[in-house]
């Protein structure tokens, strides 16, 4: 396979469109945000890079506090109008009809329509340029019943993530694997035909 080598640049796909939710504690805003995953497993810590210009940076800096609100593809177009408008202008909720429900570790609120939230504590504000990183513990992941099975297990694929690709947006689909089924040990038939 043949390659063109290009500048260094902000290229990586996908990525989960989230909204994600901060509080000044009079008022809530929301930021649609591409630049977040996951940095450690014990203890949980996700990321946001934002841009400190924009208006949910000094309520998240000053609070130390935001929820990560996974996208599911029917709010595609309200999480692309959260990362347009500006929240010191509009009331994103209400101009895109989301409702705010009470996170139970945070002040910030969560969407109500989106199936998972991650309630996060800054830790860390790392600045690297045109972004600041905030790092931060996730102290609590709030789940939508429906996407539980009978054991307890999540069934994240009922969820109907949406994914960003250079400047594109995708509902993911079909599944392909599993982790780990690339090394996994096939199981022996012992009822072949005597």
């Amino acid at each position: 396979m043949s390659k063109v080598v290009w500048k260094g640049g902000a290229l990586s796909a996908p990525l989960p469109p989230v909204m994600v939710t901060c509080s000044d504690g009079e008022k809530d805003n929301i930021i649609t945000i591409a630049w977040t995953g996951i940095v450690n497993t014990v203890p949980p810590k996700t990321y946001i890079s934002v841009r400190p210009s924009r208006h949910s940076y000094d309520m998240i800096k000053n609070s130390g506090e935001f929820a990560i609100n996974l996208t599911p593809a029917p709010l595609i177009k309200s999480a692309d109008y959260c990362g347009i408008y500006t929240g010191s202008k509009v009331d994103k909720f209400e101009k895109c009809g989301l409702t705010k429900t009470a996170a139970s570790q945070i002040g910030a609120p969560l969407i109500e329509e989106c199936p998972l939230a991650l309630e996060c504590r800054v830790t860390d504000i790392i600045p690297l340029g045109s972004h600041h990183m905030f790092l931060a513990d996730i102290v609590a992941v709030d789940v939508d019943e429906s996407l539980l099975g009978g054991d307890g297990k999540l069934h994240l694929e009922k969820a109907g993530l949406a994914a960003f690709a250079h400047g594109e947006y995708f509902e993911l689909g079909k599944k392909i694997g599993n982790f780990g089924f690339s090394v996994k040990k096939k199981k022996k038939n012992y009822n072949k035909n005597k």
